[in-house]
């Protein structure tokens, strides 16, 4: 019919900015949360966290959003929660009765289907609240004191991840949207998907200070990242790591520590909130003064120089290492033998003077090679 009437209605399309994935890991360390209870609980931590999700969800129709946990023993999904298979009988639940939209009187359901806020909000914040308290309630003794640092290294790990899964569910690959395309003909004959393609970043709200042993796992992500130009921003709330402010350089995120961690929500909403469509159009905040200066694995020390493993490339300051073995990889390093018998060096080849001679020309006179004036005594 638009073929008959010469309209373009099905040419024309709405021009808007590209949905937007936010992963957020989020830093859940005990040990540091502890220190910092007394400015800030991770109770109002996690309140202000939930209020900036939603303006990000608000911003955009399109938009999605994924919270990761980096905990002191495992790393794991507090949105979206991955869906449990659970049998079902012939009348569609495990039970025998017939699943309705909204009934059953789980207190979950009546939290989610609450008239006095948006859906959408209440989904993901019963979903978050709800595996944050599991984490917390998973988390024994015994991991509290096996680690004082946090998984940072698996987090971001968990959010290429996701990002990337997303990223070929809008926008698939050539293998991808083959099957894709067959699967829309058999519904229908002239079926056609737009692909709206999706823009990622990842923001990490820290506040573990010490992430020498996540070097190489984090390194390995900042690189990756950087490869598929996924920005990561950084809060630091406490502590000092020198790793995220590189990070947050290496691939074109933003990058504060506020002064007055009590502020949380403030920041988050000034200088996080938009995406990497808007970010084209503002002049944000950056890192500022990066120390890309070495530091020993040993003591985090900065170092001018010092011993750097042939395997993992970690460095450090003195060569007394425990038995000889790297503290990062564990392979055997001979440093001990490197300071006492330093490898000889070659002898730089000395310049042959050029000695005076007799010339052909002149016989008996003391001219030097090839000079054809001869020189008189």
């Amino acid at each position: 019919m638009n073929g008959i009437d010469g309209s373009d209605r099905h040419i024309k399309t709405e021009e808007a900015p590209p949905p937007s994935l936010l992963a957020i890991v989020l830093d859940t360390n005990p040990h540091a949360w502890a220190h910092l209870s007394s400015t800030l609980p991770i109770s109002a931590a996690l309140a202000n966290i939930l209020v900036f999700i939603n303006a990000h969800l608000a911003s955009g129709n399109g938009n999605e959003v994924a919270v990761i946990a980096s905990h002191s023993h495992k790393t794991t999904f507090l949105y979206p929660t991955p869906a449990r298979p659970q049998p079902k009988s012939r009348h569609g639940t495990a039970n025998g009765l017939v699943e309705m939209n909204g009934s059953g009187n789980d207190p979950e359901t009546h939290m989610a289907e609450s008239p006095n806020k948006y859906r959408p909000f209440a989904v993901v914040e019963n979903a978050i609240l709800r595996n944050f308290a599991k984490l917390l309630n998973e988390t024994s003794e015994g991991h509290v004191q096996a680690t004082p640092t946090t998984l940072i290294g698996g987090a971001l790990s968990l959010a290429l991840t996701h990002i990337n899964k997303q990223t070929i569910l809008h926008a698939p690959t050539a293998a991808s949207a083959e099957s894709t395309s067959l699967a829309a003909l058999a519904d229908s004959e002239n079926a056609h998907v737009d692909r709206v393609p999706l823009t990622s970043r990842i923001l990490i709200v820290s506040v573990s200070g010490d992430l020498a042993n996540q070097y190489i796992p984090v390194m390995n992500s900042i690189f990756a990242a950087q490869r598929k130009r996924i920005p990561i921003d950084i809060l630091k709330l406490a502590g000092d790591t020198v790793l995220l402010q590189q990070a947050s350089d290496a691939t074109g995120g933003v990058y504060m520590k506020p002064e007055r961690p009590e502020g949380l929500l403030q920041y988050l909403m000034m200088a996080f909130l938009p995406d990497v469509t808007a970010r084209a159009s503002l002049v944000v905040p950056s890192a500022g003064g990066v120390d890309f200066r070495a530091a020993c694995f040993c003591h985090r020390n900065v170092v001018d120089i010092g011993f750097v493993c042939s395997v993992c490339l970690s460095i450090f300051c003195n060569p007394d290492l425990p038995d000889d073995l790297c503290l990062t990889c564990g392979s055997y390093l001979s440093l001990r033998s490197a300071v006492t018998n330093p490898p000889a060096l070659i002898p730089r080849k000395k310049k042959k003077k050029k000695k005076l001679g007799t010339d052909s020309a002149t016989p008996g006179a003391n001219t030097p090679v090839g000079s054809g004036t001869p020189m008189h005594p």
